[in-house]
Order: C-alpha cells, then sequence, then structure tokens
C-alpha cells in the first residue's frame, strides 16, 4: 500500500524558509513522477513543483520559480521541497502526491496522495 507522509510544515515569517519533506514507501518509485501542490481556504489545489523520481527531472509553477526547490533522495525514498523568500501568499495546506504519467500539474491525475502538512506565512 503506497504511503506518502509530509512534514516540515509550520509558521514563518515572510522572508523566511521551509523545508517540506515527503516519505513514500509501499512500492518502488523508479518510475513516478512525486509533486507537490498546495490548497489554500477558498482556492483551487495548484501545482507547486514536481519531479522524476529516475532522472531528477524538475518542473515548477512560476510561482515557486526561484524560490522552492524540488529535490530527492533515492536511498531515503524522500522528496523535498526546499522553500525560502516566503510570503504570506504561501500560505496554504502542501501535499505530496505520485502518479506513473501524470500530466505534471494537473492534480486530478495523480494517483496517491499525503495528508498534507500546514504551512503559514505571516507579514
Amino acid at each position: 500500500q503506497v504511503q506518502l507522509v509530509e512534514s516540515g510544515g509550520g509558521l514563518v515569517q515572510a522572508g523566511g524558509s521551509l523545508r517540506l519533506s515527503c516519505a513514500a514507501s509501499g512500492r518502488t518509485f523508479s518510475s513516478y513522477i512525486l509533486g507537490w501542490f498546495r490548497q489554500a481556504p477558498g482556492k483551487e489545489r495548484e501545482f507547486v513543483a514536481a519531479i522524476t523520481w529516475r532522472g531528477g527531472s524538475t518542473y515548477y509553477a512560476d510561482s515557486a520559480k526561484g524560490r522552492f526547490t524540488i529535490s530527492r533522495d533515492n536511498a531515503k525514498n524522500t522528496v523535498y521541497l526546499q522553500m525560502i523568500s516566503l510570503k504570506p501568499e504561501d500560505t496554504a495546506v502542501y501535499y505530496c502526491a505520485a502518479a506513473q504519467a501524470p500530466v505534471v500539474t494537473r492534480w486530478s491525475t495523480y494517483e496517491y496522495w499525503g495528508q498534507g502538512t500546514q504551512v503559514t506565512v505571516s507579514s
């Protein structure tokens, strides 16, 4: 059974940094894409970043480029999202998701989801 467990969220001031982790288990993820999405209250779930497990190719939303970095540790089966220069508009629940052949930026095409971790950025 696939499990994705996020951690690392919290409260941070604007301009601060956080690193989110997503520990994946339950299968071999070598053919998967792992993505980060976020959802703020009253808003649609939106794509943040994604990485291919095998080759490490990365994809970013425009809002994340230059501030967020997605990476993976194959030995630990963990994907990270390093976030710097955080803004109040980054406040959301951040979700990790996995799929074999998703439309990378479309959340509905991902098969597996974590429970989410709250990120709150104060101004």
